[in-house]
């Protein structure tokens, strides 16, 4: 018995971590069925859906900017000064985006103005940004490295708990007594970690320098990036200006990485195979993970004429598997290494999707279930794997940023697949109904206009699907050559 508390210790001080990851990711997601309230008191019009979607990409941004920052904090002062850090400014944002309606009436006695919305929600993205990065490098320092893959499924599971969970919280609180609550709420679950984050260590320091300069030219490639994606759909002016802006940043963001004494992102991490094709596989199943995550809730409403909550529902068969999937992952990574599972998490999620692609209207259960699980384990099985090929090699001075930039990946990977997402699909969408009538006073006439028009959006979904299988396809080579070298001990840390 004694043995047995033992071994579990690590894991017991891991949790407060991963409720951490548990809460910021919430937060994502939690805006999706509360919006509709928060435009009413903003007084935004439902119609004007480009600065509505701020509300979340605002947060999306604010949320990956943040990481390599906090990760290569984290590795200066400490994984749990840090974690602390963030939960202080993550309190702090979701009091701001709770009072932001009346706010602007307080300080300056003017109407509510949405633009205090966003700017409160990308503030509080940047505490919930750094609860990932740290948590995968705090692992280094909870948890043997023989029970460290389980560790990495915990937070994978965590992070994607809190996603599915955030509509249905946000949706049931709102119901109950209001949007704002949903953000007061946050405050006593972020005390409840703070008093469990005292029980835990606080974390090797490491005299390194953070890259200001880095940190600028990250952040604004990745907002200029973000603007000239969600504009690929129907190419104008603006997206010529922000794609030659971002490519711009990018580029003084690798010289600066290349020139900089301690720069944002540390040399040494892209000399390791294991971590940069790691990263690249992030990156394509984080770009196919947000596809399934907004295609299935949307389909469902649209193509399959369900409710939202019958929507969220369906997502949950999905993300429930990725969860038993992480956990998985990481006890069979634990024992025999990432390859295989690697592999098999590639193989069942592109298995998933083109047999998702394959759907029609009258598509029901159980297939859909069947699906939608064998999509969700898929992603699941990639989680711990990942992970511990990108980390294996690295060295305890760079474990905070080499963890931020990880995750860095698979948000990025997920911003460019949804901008890409919505703004093909949308004009896929208008070619394939061009041709047909608004609308129609004779009945047999208005019944083929619908039936068309459903025809159509199943076929916009069904591509979804299959490009979200091509890029899953395309991580296999990155995840075999990940793994190669998995067994070479990890580089020794400076003196």
């Amino acid at each position: 018995m004694q043995r047995i508390r033992t071994s579990l210790r690590p894991y017991w001080l891991f949790l407060p971590l991963c409720f951490g990851v548990f809460i910021a990711a919430d937060d994502q997601t939690v805006v999706v069925t509360i919006l509709p309230d928060i435009l009413s008191d903003l007084r935004v019009a439902a119609s004007e859906l480009d600065r509505a979607s701020w509300v979340i990409t605002g947060y999306l941004i604010g949320y990956t900017a943040a990481m390599p920052l906090m990760g290569r904090i984290s590795d200066r002062f400490g994984f749990r000064n840090t974690y602390l850090a963030a939960m202080a400014v993550f309190a702090l944002g979701s009091v701001g985006v709770a009072i932001s309606a009346e706010l602007p009436g307080w300080l300056f006695d003017r109407e509510p103005e949405f633009s205090w919305m966003v700017g409160a929600r990308v503030f509080q993205a940047v505490g919930g940004g750094a609860v990932i990065p740290v948590s995968l490098a705090a692992a280094g320092e909870l948890v043997d490295r023989r029970h460290r893959a389980i560790a990495y499924g915990l937070v994978g599971a965590s992070a994607e708990a809190g996603g599915v969970i955030g509509p249905l919280w946000g949706g049931a609180i709102t119901e109950l007594l209001s949007w704002q609550w949903t953000f007061w709420l946050n405050l006593p679950m972020v005390l409840v970690v703070v008093a469990l984050l005292f029980r835990l260590p606080a974390g090797r320091r490491n005299p390194v320098r953070v890259d200001m300069v880095g940190v600028t030219l990250f952040a604004a490639a990745l907002s200029l990036l973000t603007v000239a994606l969600t504009r690929v759909g129907e190419p104008d002016g603006l997206f010529f200006i922000t794609t030659a802006a971002a490519v711009g940043a990018i580029l003084l963001l690798v010289g600066r990485v290349a020139t900089a004494g301690d720069p944002l992102f540390p040399r040494v991490l892209f000399r390791l195979t294991g971590f940069v094709t790691a990263n690249a596989a992030h990156f394509l199943v984080g770009a196919a993970l947000i596809i399934g995550m907004v295609a299935v809730p949307l389909m469902a409403g649209t193509v399959y004429g369900e409710s939202a909550l019958e929507g969220g529902l369906r997502l949950l068969r999905m993300t429930i598997a990725i969860g038993v999937g992480a956990l998985a992952g990481g006890l069979i990574t634990q024992r025999i290494g990432p390859l295989l599972p690697a592999i098999a998490g590639v193989l069942m999620t592109v298995g998933g999707f083109l047999l998702m692609s394959g759907w029609e209207v009258d598509t029901g259960d159980p297939v859909l279930t069947v699906h939608l699980a064998l999509t969700g384990l898929g992603f699941g099985l990639l989680v711990a794997p990942i992970a511990e090929s990108a980390l294996h090699g690295v060295r305890s001075d760079t474990r905070g940023s080499a963890s931020a930039l990880l995750t860095v990946s698979r948000m990025v990977g997920m911003t460019a697949g949804l901008a890409i997402m919505t703004s093909l699909g949308t004009v896929q969408f208008i070619d394939l109904v061009a041709d047909l009538p608004a609308f129609s006073l004779d009945p047999d006439v208005q019944d083929e206009i619908e039936r068309s028009t459903t025809l159509a959006g199943l076929e916009v979904f069904r591509d979804f699907f299959r490009a979200a299988a091509i890029s899953v396809a395309l991580a296999l080579p990155f995840v075999i050559a990940m793994s190669r070298k998995w067994n070479v001990a990890p580089v020794a840390a400076p003196a």
